[in-house]
């Protein structure tokens, strides 16, 4: 099965955003990672972090969980959340698209999350949530 587990979730406050961060970086520094590589995890992280409670939830309460798994050199993650839902998937991956632009958004969230992972795959229902699955493979010398 897997190395190593861990699954947290918290309120969709935008205070919650680095928690998850450094939630998730202290549980793959188990895999050695280079600075550039924690980074990356880190941004990708924040990325769908805030994606759930900007867009998922549209800023009301809710709740956003993560799961991490470890098998060998690979680091799993699962953000999740039960908001509004994504309506149009391939759209909303389109760089600069953002379904928020009162608020200023970049709409690069996704782009972010491909860039800096080795996989992103984007699965959501209207009104029912959404469920990123990233993963990315460290390359570390030990």
């Amino acid at each position: 099965m897997y190395d190593n587990s861990m699954k947290i979730e918290f309120i969709s406050k935008s205070q919650n955003e680095s928690f998850a961060r450094v939630a998730v970086a202290s549980f793959a520094s188990q895999l050695d990672p280079t600075v550039e590589e924690l980074a990356d995890v880190k941004t990708a992280v924040s990325e769908a972090v805030t994606n759930s409670i900007i867009h998922g939830y549209e800023n009301k309460e809710g709740v956003v969980k993560i799961e991490a798994f470890i098998k060998e050199k690979e680091l799993t993650l699962i953000v999740e959340d039960q908001g509004v839902g994504i309506e149009n998937i391939e759209l909303a991956r389109q760089p600069l698209y953002t379904s928020r632009p009162d608020l200023e958004r970049s709409g690069m969230g996704f782009t972010v999350m491909e860039t800096f992972m080795d996989y992103l795959k984007i699965e959501s229902e209207k009104n029912k949530g959404t469920r990123l699955t990233m993963k990315k493979v460290f390359n570390s010398l030990s």
